[in-house]
């Protein structure tokens, strides 16, 4: 089982879950469920108000979508977003996903309430064999697992 659901915080907003636009689609299009305002050379996160839930040999990776970067001149600053199954309801922040975009533009980019700026597709992972069994458990939301 996998998908998507509103975050704590967000469930009397309406906007939107995750969705696909066309049957052979592997993106599922995430929307901003508030404006956001991106100056030239900055980066900024985007709030989207969801959560993923999936298996736990599971990913959900975050990509931009095509027109982010030919129309606004915005790309994601990590490249690539990795949300982890155990992210899910994290005592942090619920695991409410951020999109943090990268203005690499010369103008100021005004993104509105509802934009879809980024896609999420679902895979399946493997670990190795070799190593030692990781007993550690998450214990934070964003960037946690440095800590």
């Amino acid at each position: 089982m996998r998908g998507f659901e509103k975050a704590k915080g967000f469930t009397t907003l309406e906007f939107p879950l995750p969705k696909r636009s066309t049957k052979f689609s592997a993106g599922y299009d995430i929307s901003l469920v508030e404006e956001l305002v991106i100056l030239p050379g900055e980066i900024k996160t985007g709030v989207t108000g969801i959560k993923a839930f999936m298996q736990e040999d599971e990913v959900l990776k975050i990509y931009a979508r095509s027109s982010l970067s030919r129309r606004h001149h915005l790309t994601l600053a990590n490249n690539v977003g990795i949300v982890d199954s155990d992210y899910y309801n994290n005592p942090d922040n619920d695991g409410v996903i951020g999109i943090t975009l990268y203005n690499f533009g010369t103008e100021k980019v005004v993104l509105k309430k509802g934009e879809r700026v980024a896609q999420g597709i679902f895979e399946k992972y493997l670990t190795s064999p070799l190593e030692e069994e990781v007993k550690s458990l998450r214990n934070g939301g964003f960037g946690s697992t440095g800590k």
